[in-house]
């Protein structure tokens, strides 16, 4: 007698939805709905949870066109921070609260360009990450914690359109419904874990958060590993500067006046003419044909261009150079890195966190490749330590990696035993 395949289990029910808990709020945008809604806010208890929408892949800015604000007591508001010249009455009810924020570092920049500023906050994604979850989106943390499912299909839409539809606003409340209630999970987990402090710590940093300026951009331009030769890297330097001076001027996503394909295309082809440049590939539609005399004037300019005014392949930064060159450049460099990683690894492992939420990468690096002078192993670490700290390193941080560095440097620079007889 023949055994039949063995039966599978069944799957598990999906999660039931996240649903408002109170009706959907009108949108606020006029002075007295303002007024109303900062003394609700003002009125209300505990942390705040907020939110806001770009219109990331439409517009150049990453203004926010929609605030979303939640407190105990309050409920939810919805803001169009469009509709005013300032928002210093929200800033002022918000004043000594507690933020709460997925994933601030997105938000804080939009937040504070329009005067809102967090006096302390916590962010429920770099909370996930210290507690070591595999996936910290907002929608798997609140599945995973809460057993709710938070849909997610509006993500990518066009705030900055008006009116806003409702099912956009009814998505934008949901964002912020579960917020207080993550937080509260969140942070009886770190408080377990003993992570409370180290939470703390990258909260409180996060306060001044301001993006990195954006250095040599047009290099992440797609495609590029295509492109050959110095002035061809320079006809895309041209082309991805005047897409960037087009897309600023008209408040539109870069991508939609010319996509990066078409600007490798023509900084291979370097085409002279305005015919020759719409038939290369990629370079077709309004933003192509619109702006064609700007875009062969620039490679033009390319080609009158000396050679030592042409990009090279590399950027010359000030930080140090990429690790695949280090055994090169300086052995003993790569073979610090060969020996820190895997120490700051397996260090991350056992605490459960991200090896790049342990040490930023590029600090382990520029500390690695030019360490302090001093071999003593104190002050070495000493050093080690002012320097992570210089860099931004937070003191948890540093108290975990300052002696898997020194150990590090210590065992790369002291000359191999030689050989027995």
């Amino acid at each position: 007698m023949t055994e039949g395949p063995e039966p599978t289990a069944p799957e598990a029910a999906p999660a039931p939805p996240l649903l408002l808990a109170e009706p959907l709020p009108p949108v606020v945008e006029t002075d007295e709905a303002l007024a109303a809604a900062c003394e609700e806010i003002a009125a209300g208890s505990g942390p705040v949870a907020i939110d806001a929408e770009r219109a990331s892949g439409y517009r150049y800015s990453s203004r926010a066109y929609l605030i979303q604000v939640r407190r105990e007591g309050a409920g939810t508001h919805l803001i169009d921070p469009i509709a005013f010249p300032s928002m210093a009455p929200l800033q002022e009810a918000l004043a000594g609260t507690e933020w709460i924020l997925h994933a601030a570092t997105q938000d804080l920049p939009c937040l504070a360009e329009v005067g809102l500023t967090p006096h302390k906050l916590f962010d429920t994604e770099l909370a996930g990450r210290l507690l070591g979850y595999p996936r910290v989106g907002l929608a798997t943390l609140v599945e995973t914690l809460l057993g709710r499912r938070l849909a997610k299909e509006h993500s990518a839409v066009d705030w900055s359109t008006r009116p806003l539809p409702e099912p956009w606003l009814e998505y934008a409340a949901l964002d912020v419904e579960p917020l207080v209630e993550l937080r509260e999970r969140l942070a009886a987990e770190l408080e377990e874990a003993g992570k409370a402090g180290w939470a703390a710590e990258e909260f409180d940093a996060l306060r001044g958060f301001e993006p990195a300026p954006r250095v040599e951009a047009w290099r992440r331009t797609s495609g590029m590993h295509r492109v050959r030769g110095r002035r061809a890297l320079g006809a895309v330097r041209a082309l991805w500067e005047l897409r960037d001076e087009i897309a600023r001027e008209r408040d539109v996503t870069p991508g939609r006046i010319l996509p990066d394909s078409a600007i490798v295309a023509a900084a291979s082809a370097m085409p002279t003419t305005r015919r020759e440049l719409l038939e290369t590939r990629g370079f077709h539609g309004r933003g192509a044909e619109r702006y064609g005399a700007r875009w062969v004037t620039a490679l033009r300019e390319v080609t009158e261009l000396s050679e030592d005014q042409l990009p090279t392949r590399t950027s010359r930064g000030n930080g140090p150079p990429l690790p695949r060159t280090w055994a090169d450049k300086d052995p003993v460099a790569a073979r610090r890195l060969e020996l820190a990683k895997p120490a700051v690894a397996s260090l991350a492992e056992e605490h459960g966190v991200p090896a790049e939420n342990l040490l930023t990468p590029d600090y382990l690096r520029r500390v690695l490749w030019a360490p302090p002078a001093t071999r003593d192993p104190e002050r070495l670490a000493d050093e080690v330590d002012r320097r992570l700290s210089e860099l931004g390193a937070r003191p948890w941080q540093r108290g975990l990696t300052v002696p898997l560095i020194v150990e590090a440097v210590l065992a790369a620079d002291t000359p191999p035993e030689p050989p027995a007889d």
